[in-house]
């Protein structure tokens, strides 16, 4: 799992809990829940875990969908990845660990990202794009390993203009724990007392984004911003979270109660001494946000605030509103023309079907 690595750890700046403006250790946060992700398959065929499945969209507010896809060892012409669709009403954050994948939009963002690169797009008022992997690795085969993240946006940013940030595995922040025994990439948003090294990520919600690798045995005492929701995504390895230690392996997510002391708690997360020969290392993906607080209507492609806008993201789409294809990439097929929809889908339209399941978001209404 390269993303990115350092030859030295010991150079990096330490991440240090600071005692809160009373002169006390800052509280530990506790585990809420404990979940694992389901298998499933998404776009063309390509394996996914779906890590939020099962949980409050409540207690992961400002954040709606994760997708952990791969790891996995493609056979030559076995790489997938999705067909042109839609999107609207929230921003999409794609993390390659190891791989390579191409990115396309109808507004011209895109490019290629490969080992620790993100694609941040913002969908906000509507927009077409396609991710696939690129001719060379379907040829070739290979390991693909990432992740997408789905963040809600308020509605008041709802109906921005669509944008695309292409972050590199150079520009992420590097920092090391108190006892050098992990290694933090910050993507998004920063630390306490190290804003300096803050991710390039340019968020629309205010958020904080983290890949650890965490050595076996070793601790990471985190401070965390008191009006951030934490939830704790184990990538590869196993380990525990909390003071209380509550066991988490691969594949599963922790949700963590806020203390309500205002200056902030700290996530606690051990790395079990013993570790998977495959997976030397415990990966974790930790993901912080200050929730939005607002009603979400959710179904497919299309994140808002009500059913009526769900379904007038449809009938926008349907109609071209979100605009097309680029010509270069067009096919004889035509992409969006299905039977117009009044009042609610037709679950058995095929073309409806595949725009609703494109990335295994529900097919059904969701509201919170």
């Amino acid at each position: 799992m390269p993303a990115v690595t350092v030859s030295d750890i010991t150079v990096l700046p330490r991440v240090v809990a600071a005692p809160g403006s009373n002169g006390a250790p800052l509280p530990t946060r506790r585990v809420k829940s404990v979940t694992t992700a389901p298998k499933g398959f998404e776009g063309e065929g390509f394996p996914v875990r779906r890590a939020f499945a099962g949980v409050d969209l409540m207690d992961l507010d400002p954040f709606i969908h994760l997708d952990q896809m791969g790891e996995v060892e493609y056979a030559p012409g076995e790489p997938k990845g999705t067909p042109w669709h839609p999107h609207r009403g929230f921003e999409t954050v794609t993390y390659i660990i190891d791989g390579i994948f191409d990115h396309k939009d109808n507004h011209g963002g895109g490019g290629t990202i490969t080992n620790g690169d993100t694609q941040w797009m913002t969908a906000g008022a509507g927009i077409l794009h396609i991710e696939t992997p690129p001719e060379h690795l379907v040829m070739s085969g290979g390991l693909f390993h990432g992740f997408q993240l789905w963040v809600n946006l308020p509605a008041s940013k709802k109906w921005s203009k669509p944008a695309y940030q292409d972050i590199r595995a150079s520009q992420v922040g590097l920092l090391a724990s108190h006892d050098g025994g992990a290694l933090l990439r910050v993507i998004a948003g920063s630390i306490k007392g190290l804003e300096d090294h803050a991710g390039p990520g340019s968020t629309q919600t205010p958020m904080t984004m983290i890949h650890a690798t965490i050595a076996p045995g070793a601790e990471l005492r985190l401070p965390w911003r008191s009006d951030y929701n934490s939830l704790i995504y184990t990538l590869n390895g196993h380990g525990t979270v909390g003071e209380e230690r509550q066991p988490i392996n691969n594949g599963q997510l922790a949700v963590l109660q806020t203390t309500g002391n205002p200056d902030g708690d700290l996530l606690v997360i051990r790395a079990d001494q013993t570790q998977e020969s495959r997976s030397p290392s415990m990966d974790i993906l930790i993901l912080g946000g200050e929730p939005i607080r607002e009603q979400v209507a959710w179904m497919g492609p299309f994140v808002m605030n009500t059913k009526a806008e769900v379904l007038k993201a449809f009938e926008d789409f349907q109609k071209g509103l979100l605009g097309t294809v680029p010509a270069e990439h067009q096919t004889h097929k035509p992409l969006n023309r299905t039977d117009k929809l009044s009042g609610d889908v037709k679950r058995d339209d095929l073309e409806a079907r595949k725009i609703l399941d494109v990335h295994g978001a529900p097919t059904d209404l969701q509201e919170s």
